[in-house]
């Protein structure tokens, strides 16, 4: 891994314990504040929402300043709102602590995928976009359960303080490792990056995006009654499946980086059937502990492996000024978190089982895989009609040509 890019991995790994951790240590802040779980689980909400407010706001803030500057900045930010979390007095404070911390969240992964690929030769782009995900995804399977098992034995207050260290190292990292980019575009940033949201094309990659993502959560938000209920698999050993589900994140974020740099669009494609047809094969052998802790694995390397080319794909439809598109992708993905969510919640209310409730996530997986055949239609038509207009330019110029 190229030094900049470990620099920004840090930094993700830092975020992403941030975003995930808090989930572990619903019941000790529920009581050391004096809330309920439910309460306390709003912390979550409130840093999703966080996300989507705060991605498009920082991204148009910081669109005319050099991308180094503003990492550092959202870094920092980072330290400081997990800072206050550590130290809030009270429920609302550590609420107010977690929606600015999350600010940052969105307008980060964004300009630092956009940074991310343009410190490697093009045909390595996805890839590296993929190595500074990786942090997100160690985030899962090692932040997170080290991160709970501090709060458990020293109160959640550790767990936010040693995110704070973490957070620190990466600051240093990317002051020291990441290079200041010389080719920036200096002064009417704004306008280029809001000119960019035109394009069809940007916004078709977004809400593949959030499909993908609501594909995920309308299933994984209520994982643990699926495998309690239908697999029969004991709620200590729930903990042990979901680390699985985060080794397969891992594996899936590398390997889909590698195939986006082969192939962009075709991965797409491909990796949207193999995740409706892994959601209605989890259905099929749920009752099968053995087959369904597998199929997990597989669902979650699938999971990943689509993030690297979406993100990718939207740097390359919003090329000439891709920050504002980037950061709102992000927005995007915690989109279909909350709407998956939502959608999960309403089938079962409506009588849909645990059991059958995958399919849901393929009928969402289904939907991207619609949205993203009319943006590689597109992409085809947009070429043919290039090719036309060089063509009618050449043939226009022969006459010339033989003066």
């Amino acid at each position: 891994m190229p030094l900049p890019i470990l620099a920004l991995a840090i930094a993700s790994f830092c975020i992403g314990t941030t975003e995930f951790v808090i989930m572990g240590l619903l019941p000790e802040v529920a009581a050391d504040l004096g809330v309920s779980i439910p309460n306390a689980g709003l912390l979550v909400t409130g840093y999703a929402l966080g996300v989507v407010i705060g991605a498009p706001i920082i991204a148009i803030a910081t669109a005319s300043l050099p991308r180094k500057p503003v990492l550092i900045g959202l870094a920092m930010l980072f330290v400081v709102g997990n800072l206050f979390c550590a130290i809030a007095p009270n429920y609302w404070m550590l609420m107010i602590a977690r929606i600015v911390t999350a600010f940052g969240h969105g307008a980060f992964f964004g300009i630092g995928s956009v940074v991310a690929a343009g410190l490697v030769p093009r045909h390595k782009r996805a890839s590296a976009i993929a190595l500074m995900f990786a942090g997100l995804t160690l985030a899962n399977i090692l932040g997170v359960p080290a991160g709970t098992a501090l709060g458990e034995a020293y109160g959640w207050r550790a767990t936010f303080f040693a995110v704070v260290a973490i957070g620190v190292a990466a600051v240093v990292a990317i002051i020291l490792l990441v290079p200041a980019a010389k080719d920036e575009a200096k002064g009417g940033g704004i306008l280029r990056e809001i000119k960019v949201l035109g394009k069809l094309q940007v916004w078709l990659a977004m809400l593949i995006s959030a499909l993908a993502s609501a594909s995920l959560f309308a299933v994984f938000t209520y994982i643990k009654p699926i495998l309690t209920d239908v697999s029969g698999i004991s709620t200590s050993a729930v903990t042990w499946v979901l680390l699985l589900f985060g080794a397969g994140m891992t594996v899936g974020n590398v390997i889909g980086g590698k195939l986006a740099d082969w192939k962009l669009m075709p991965t797409v494609l491909g990796t949207l059937v193999a995740v409706a047809l892994t959601h209605a094969l989890f259905a099929a052998v749920t009752g099968v502990p053995v087959a369904a802790i597998t199929v997990i694995f597989l669902w979650g390397m699938l999971t990943f492996v689509i993030v690297p080319p979406l993100q990718m794909r939207v740097v390359e439809t919003a090329d000439e000024a891709p920050n504002l598109a980037a950061t709102l992708n992000q927005g995007a993905f915690n989109v279909g978190n909350a709407s998956g969510a939502w959608i999960g919640g309403a089938a079962l209310t409506w009588g849909v089982s645990y059991q059958n409730l995958p399919y849901v996530g393929s009928a969402l997986a289904v939907a991207g895989l619609l949205i993203a055949l009319w943006s590689l239609m597109l992409d085809r038509k947009a070429y043919q009609d290039r090719l036309v207009s060089e063509e009618g330019q050449r043939l226009s110029l022969e006459p010339l040509a033989g003066l």
